[in-house]
């Protein structure tokens, strides 16, 4: 018979008093300006790892799946993030194309949630980015065939190796035909701030069915 294990934690010093109330007042009128101030703020403000992005996809029979990526660009269309086109998130996206994401900020006692569509950038927005890579990143990429089985890690280290012999009279490494990026189209995107007690706020954007966005402030 398994047995739970009870694990006690001190609430009361995981999060210190000092958030002020968030109103509406506060927040821009669309999302994505208002997810550019707070990731402004968080890197005033030092936050490790603050762009660190849970995203979770569901395959075509609504099992869901989540990892963290890599929050990659900010823009009026939504967040951008890469992959192999061959792993298990992609593979998920082609039969369906929603998603949801996390970024939390334990720092600030801030996160920002969202959910979307999903498509896949331009083979030149792609590019951009790739080109910008460090050149033992795009090596990895090159030799992973992300989210498939391997015997062991030597295996792994061994085909970046080839392939680093392969590329190594070349000064650019080409991107590969697997690997882009993809972009998420918010419809929803809520912001959530820590406040005593529970009563956190939380201020969420919705566009209805003439784009417009419309905030509302939810129950914590």
């Amino acid at each position: 018979m398994a047995v739970g294990v009870l694990i006690a934690v001190s609430c009361s010093t995981r999060y210190p008093a000092r958030m002020s109330e968030m109103s509406v007042a506060d927040l821009a009128t669309d999302p994505m300006e208002q997810v550019r101030r707070w990731v402004a703020d968080a890197q005033t403000a030092g936050v490790p790892e603050w762009d660190a992005m849970t995203v979770a996809t569901a395959d075509a029979s609504g099992a869901p799946s989540a990892r963290m990526v890599l929050l990659r660009g900010i823009e009026d269309a939504g967040f951008r993030f890469y992959s192999n086109y061959a792993s298990r998130k992609a593979t998920e996206l082609s039969v369906n194309s929603r998603a949801a994401l996390v970024i939390y900020w334990r720092e600030q006692q801030r996160q920002i949630r969202a959910i979307g569509s999903v498509s896949q950038l331009t083979p030149e927005e792609s590019l951009d980015y790739w080109s910008r890579r460090p050149r033992a990143s795009q090596l990895s990429a090159w030799a992973s065939y992300q989210s498939a089985p391997i015997d062991n890690r030597t295996t792994l280290e061994e085909e970046v190796t080839k392939i680093e012999q392969q590329f190594s009279d070349q000064d650019e490494i080409p991107r590969p035909s697997f690997w882009g990026g993809y972009l998420i189209s918010p419809t929803e995107v809520e912001f959530w701030a820590h406040r005593d007690n529970r009563l956190h706020d939380r201020l969420v954007y919705r566009k209805d069915s003439g784009a417009n966005w419309n905030i509302s402030r939810l129950q914590p």
